[in-house]
């Protein structure tokens, strides 16, 4: 498992393109028969992925939680971007097809990440944060996550939104998910940007065609940054940078949070026109 140390603005004012990537830019989640993770000093959090192929994939624990296994001070949340598959937690098995969600609270002693078929397998990106309290572990497929249609063609933004653990939705102490479709041709993704210096964010893009990238906005609104995405990347966001982006083409992405509360509305708006 991987350190990411926190970046301050002052650091990040200085940083070239390669220096953006190497902290903020998750390159490779998702490797065959692997769990890949990586820990960030941002509110604590874990992201990364499981791609179980030839096996079933056991969550490991790492001498750096100083735990007796991975979730007996944290919860996590699931999101498959990849074929049919399950996770058995603690004996029981939940099948998770493409966009669905599960939550697994804290005290889970043993999580197997499984694929339906080799040949396309599932994908499961993670986020997992520390936890206080032990919230039941539930599955929460898209049809049920309330879908939201917002913006529109002439924004190029026009999308629906899924949300999962949220506080009206899947209950858990720190972690928030969602995830959001572009429709085709709208390329525009939380534009207006915001901020919510009470809780970091990550991103994970998927669905994004091979010839084509998103340039993901981030930093200080009056000073903004961009990294360049591929499909099945991820940016990690501080709490004091914005997080938008656009697409060559459309595209979906999955929304993680931790930190202060579980508010989905919880934004500190940056006007566009106020953006530099």
């Amino acid at each position: 498992m991987h350190i990411r140390q926190a970046i301050s603005q002052r650091e990040a004012k200085g940083f070239d393109t390669q220096d953006l990537r190497e902290n903020f830019l998750i390159e490779s989640i998702f490797e065959n028969d692997s769990v890949v993770l990586e820990y960030t000093h941002y509110d604590r959090v874990i992201v990364g992925g499981a791609k179980p192929v030839g096996k079933g994939l056991e969550l490991p624990t790492y001498d750096n939680l100083k735990a007796d296994y991975f979730l007996e001070r944290r919860e996590m949340g699931v999101i498959n971007v990849g074929g049919d598959g399950s996770i058995e937690v603690d004996g029981t098995s939940h099948t998770l097809s493409k966009k669905d969600c599960l939550f697994i609270g804290k005290g889970a002693k043993k999580v197997i990440f499984n694929s339906n078929d080799a040949e396309n397998p599932a994908l499961y990106y993670i986020l997992s944060a520390p936890a206080h309290h032990s919230y039941p572990t539930r599955k929460m497929t898209k049809e049920e996550a309330s879908p939201v249609s917002i913006g529109s063609l002439e924004t190029s933004n026009e999308r629906t939104i899924f949300k999962y653990i949220h506080k009206d939705g899947i209950q858990s102490c720190q972690v928030v998910m969602g995830l959001t479709v572009l429709n085709t041709g709208s390329v525009w993704n939380t534009m207006p940007a915001h901020v919510h210096d009470r809780r970091m964010e990550a991103y994970l893009y998927f669905d994004l065609n091979e010839a084509h990238r998103v340039f993901h906005l981030m930093g200080n609104p009056q000073e903004t940054r961009h990294i360049v995405v591929a499909n099945h990347q991820a940016v990690v966001s501080p709490p004091w940078s914005i997080h938008s982006g656009c697409g060559t083409s459309n595209y979906s992405f999955i929304w993680g949070m931790a930190g202060e509360n579980l508010d989905y509305s919880d934004m500190d708006f940056a006007p566009i026109t106020e953006l530099r």
